[in-house]
């Protein structure tokens, strides 16, 4: 409790006594009871005389807690100053204050100034959709309503409990009084945390779970599971620093695997790049003579059933022209294929065609899950001008077989084109 006393020659860490213990001339470790001390304490005048610092830090604190513009709780929590004196003390000071606003200025300025040259350029989250209630979207924003910038189901959702049967009466005890005042700054620190995590949500974009994903799945897998490993200390560096962290990494692993590309040159004895484009052609054709030779060996498998052979050759024959296979191999597992996917009733179901609707059942995908799909492909095709299989599959993480389907589909209708 103020005030106290702060030895002048013991430290770092800074040695506190307080008044009792300094008057018996209290001895510990090094610190001796003739050393030089100073009072600290913080009843002096700040910004206006009749105030302490203490009083202003308590205005501040209380404005936090209560809210701006309920002056009466905030001289309440005080005790020393009226409501008339809260009010316009903090207006002046703290809102009309010239010194103050040019002070902020400047910082803000200082602020832009060091983060206007940084290589990488970090693009806040966009405003989140507004769903139709209880839609699938809706359901993947966890139920958040943007108009209102809150959630159906806060955290910590029942807080309020434990201050419904709570009132203050004038016959209640001292310790009665504080015990109830000590509930409500517990429920206030539970509402800052509430709060806390929701502004967290908002500055990282992860209101739009579906949305943040897609943007995590244009990354390599390697600096995918570093983004895994990372995410629980963003809330620390906040969305900006957290940004630049992980697109370093992203640089540091593709400048590590050109290095490689480069170093497998050099070994080879290649020295110019000429040489290199001639030894990548030769490496592809050697690979594509590589899989002749594995295909021939699976070719053998079937070579004693006919129909099995001729099977495999047209489903080859479908790969190598672009489209989906036409005939499924035979099992020989002896399990039946799964049945077509009922769609009646399914959200988005009324979004889709009938070439798409008939996609989605033999796929087995709902059409919410396939709508979606579609338009990361088709956003993914606009920027880069075409789109590999390669890149679909970075894009869509489901199984392989089905990412080829929708692809081939896509490819098929003209909604996208080869790269």
């Amino acid at each position: 409790m103020e005030p106290y006393i702060k030895c002048a020659e013991c430290g770092p860490p800074p040695f506190f006594l307080c008044l009792q213990c300094f008057t018996r001339g209290f001895e510990y470790k090094k610190h001796q009871s003739d050393h030089t001390y100073e009072i600290m304490t913080s009843d002096f005048p700040v910004l206006d005389p009749s105030w302490t610092a203490q009083e202003e830090m308590a205005l501040l604190e209380a404005v936090m807690d209560c809210g701006f513009g309920n002056w009466q709780d905030v001289a309440n929590q005080m005790c020393t100053k009226t409501k008339e004196e809260c009010e316009k003390h903090y207006m002046k000071h703290f809102i009309n204050n010239p010194l103050f606003a040019s002070t902020l200025l400047n910082l803000k300025q200082a602020e832009e100034a060091k983060t206007a040259d940084t290589a990488i350029a970090f693009h806040s989250s966009d405003d989140p959709p507004r769903p139709t209630f209880d839609s699938l979207l809706s359901r993947d924003m966890a139920g958040y309503m943007p108009a209102r910038a809150d959630f159906i189901e806060e955290f910590d959702n029942y807080a309020e409990w434990d201050l419904r049967d709570i009132d203050f009466v004038e016959d209640d005890s001292d310790v009665l009084h504080a015990l109830k005042m000590a509930v409500v700054d517990i429920y206030h620190s539970r509402l800052k945390e509430r709060q806390r995590r929701k502004k967290i949500i908002r500055d990282h974009g992860l209101i739009n779970l579906r949305k943040f994903q897609l943007m995590e799945r244009r990354y390599p897998k390697e600096v995918q599971d570093l983004y895994e490993t990372m995410r629980r200390f963003a809330r620390i560096v906040g969305p900006v620093e957290h940004d630049k962290f992980i697109e370093s990494h992203a640089l540091e692993f593709e400048l590590r695997r050109e290095i490689k590309r480069l170093q497998e040159y050099r070994t080879a004895g290649i020295t110019n790049f000429c040489s290199a484009r001639t030894y990548d052609h030769l490496k592809k054709t050697r690979e594509e003579e590589r899989l002749k030779r594995t295909m021939l060996s699976e070719v053998l498998q079937y070579i004693q059933d006919s129909s099995a052979c001729q099977q495999w050759l047209r489903r080859q024959a479908d790969i190598d022209s672009g489209l989906s296979p036409s005939v499924p191999m035979a099992s020989n597992s002896g399990r039946r294929s799964a049945p077509p996917l009922n769609l009646t009733g399914l959200p988005g179901t009324e979004k889709l065609n009938e070439k798409e609707k008939e996609l989605c059942q033999m796929v087995r995908l709902v059409p919410g899950a396939y709508l979606e799909y579609k338009s990361a492909l088709l956003n993914e095709c606009n920027k880069q001008g075409g789109l590999r299989l390669a890149q679909a599959r970075a894009l869509i993480k489901i199984d392989v077989n089905k990412t080829r389907k929708i692809y081939d589909f896509l490819i098929r209708e003209g909604y996208i084109t080869k790269a």
